[in-house]
């Protein structure tokens, strides 16, 4: 009998487990840090070095005076009593704001920030919303957004996996061919097809709405809501499978024609396998890895058109939010949604990862 004693299958276990513990703690360790550059160049860059710091102490200039001249009890004061009122006003606020210290040191306290997301409040955005802060923006954006580019990836991911699977079976058909000539439309970017879609499928023929992510005003009821939502979805959603899926099942047909051909398959189709268990032991499970890889390039990609997309249209997600702030200069809005977008590209990479760690036996995990 050569039966594992129980204790010795228990260690191997723990030890295993101990091993993908400090490979995963690595990989996260490694992404944060890497979050961490990226955010702080972004602060460097959307300050201008602290060049914006004169901006900003206009305009703090301007919303001291407006709000001061605005207040009945400072109608009295005479010109240079409220003058002075407004110095003193402003020069708290420039304390508040430490924008009278050194910029590297603000910075520094400013990534930390930065990282949590407690970036205050925003400084030109939402002025009708029920709460400015930057970390409640974020909030009430990143579901949309998630919604939207979740549904479309995971689309993608499926359908471009089994239609490959299929193609490779059907080597050199029509259909493969077809396949092959319409990869190049994956060039363009998802929101290069959204326009089109719009015109043709908002326009000319009126079944989907051009733009926003529900009715207005929303319809009444969960159904009602989410058959909505639905709708909304449906024209942005075809416009990143447009762009993405006909190059993702060309290269991961390849893939998969590539495996097939190994000696194990023929092998395999020797002994009398079925084809359904020598392409889902011998084909789709070797394959896996570099198909992951490539999704996961796929998705770095799709993560950055995601501003221009929302803005075609009209989704209220990250990228709306991020093209608004932008466009007013708000430069805490503009580090909170790059912060997230780097959080998101983080998340996606390291569960990525983990998957790559799992299916591939080649990756090895620290000792």
């Amino acid at each position: 009998m050569n039966d594992i004693p129980p204790s010795a299958s228990s260690a191997a276990a723990r030890h295993n487990l101990r091993r993908l513990a400090i490979y995963t703690f690595v990989r996260l360790a490694g992404l944060l840090i890497t979050v961490a550059v990226g955010v702080y160049i972004t602060i460097f860059i959307a300050h201008g070095g602290g060049q914006l710091d004169q901006l900003r102490q206009a305009q703090i200039q301007a919303e001291v005076s407006e709000r001061i001249a605005g207040m009945e009890e400072f109608r009295d004061y005479t010109p240079a009593e409220r003058n002075q009122l407004i110095r003193d006003e402003v020069q708290r606020e420039i304390e508040r704001l430490r924008l009278d210290q050194p910029f590297v040191y603000r910075s520094l306290d400013y990534l930390s920030r930065a990282m949590t997301l407690n970036l205050g409040r925003a400084e030109q955005m939402f002025s009708d919303a029920g709460s400015r802060r930057v970390y409640h923006i974020i909030g009430e954006r990143l579901p949309a957004t998630l919604l939207l580019f979740g549904t479309a990836n995971l689309l993608v991911f499926f359908i471009a996996l089994f239609a490959a699977l299929a193609l490779s079976r059907r080597y050199g058909g029509k259909l493969d061919r077809t396949i092959i000539g319409l990869a190049p439309l994956s060039a363009a970017p998802g929101w290069f097809y959204g326009i089109f879609l719009i015109l043709l499928f908002a326009f000319v023929i009126p079944w989907f709405p051009a733009g926003g992510m529900v009715a207005a005003p929303p319809p009444e009821g969960r159904l009602a809501y989410a058959l909505s939502v639905v709708r909304h979805m449906a024209l942005p959603v075809a416009a990143m499978l447009v762009s993405s899926i006909f190059i993702s099942i060309y290269s991961w047909r390849t893939f998969f024609l590539i495996y097939s051909s190994e000696d194990y398959v023929e092998m395999a189709r020797a002994k009398g396998l079925s084809s359904g268990d020598i392409e889902r032991r011998y084909i789709l499970r070797p394959t896996l890895p570099p198909i992951i890889t490539s999704f996961a390039l796929m998705l770095i990609g799709l993560w950055g058109g995601a501003i221009i997309l929302e803005q075609v249209f009209n989704w209220p997600g990250l990228g709306t939010m991020l093209f608004a702030a932008i466009g007013h200069l708000d430069t805490p809005v503009i580090i909170g949604g790059v912060v997230i977008y780097a959080y998101l590209l983080a998340a996606t990479l390291f569960v990525l990862d983990i998957l790559y760690a799992v299916l591939d036996p080649r990756v090895k995990l620290q000792n």
